[in-house]
């Protein structure tokens, strides 16, 4: 019968983290609809290039959800709106990531959020890690 032991080194602190944005771009419900495919892509992309450069990257999966929001709009009268977000999760496993410190390991997903979030036209992107969470906003240069 096999059974399972701990691999060596690979105990240490639970780093979750998730980056969770839109497939929707934009606020309008006319906006392009982005296949989760198109965000899977651009995350391997992101990671090969770091890979191929000998810098550090995160790995995780994709999940595809569904936010569902309301607001408020008249007395006794609210909006809402639901629309599909694509999820990426993982976690900064000891035995693969202990190089990397916490510092790193966020600059790695604003980086990666970043990326995800212009490739599927997002003016927000949601990220957290541990016990924190924050949102990442697109700065567009001015026009003119």
């Amino acid at each position: 019968m096999t059974r399972y032991e701990i691999v060596p080194q690979s105990e240490g602190p639970r780093r979750a983290f998730r980056i969770t944005l839109g497939l929707r771009e934009g606020y309008t419900r006319d906006g392009r609809i982005y296949d989760i495919e198109e965000a899977v892509r651009a995350a391997h992309r992101w990671m090969t290039d770091r890979s191929a450069r000998g810098e550090p990257f995160l790995s995780g999966m994709f999940t595809k959800g569904e936010v569902v929001y309301a607001w408020p709009e008249r007395e006794s009268e609210a909006g809402s709106d639901r629309e599909p977000v694509a999820i990426f999760t993982g976690e900064a496993i000891p035995l693969y990531a202990a190089e990397l410190d916490d510092a790193t390991v966020t600059d790695l997903l604003n980086e990666l959020a970043a990326e995800l979030g212009r490739v599927l036209g997002q003016d927000e992107v949601f990220v957290s890690f541990r016990d924190r969470s924050w949102i990442l906003s697109a700065v567009r240069p001015p026009s003119g």
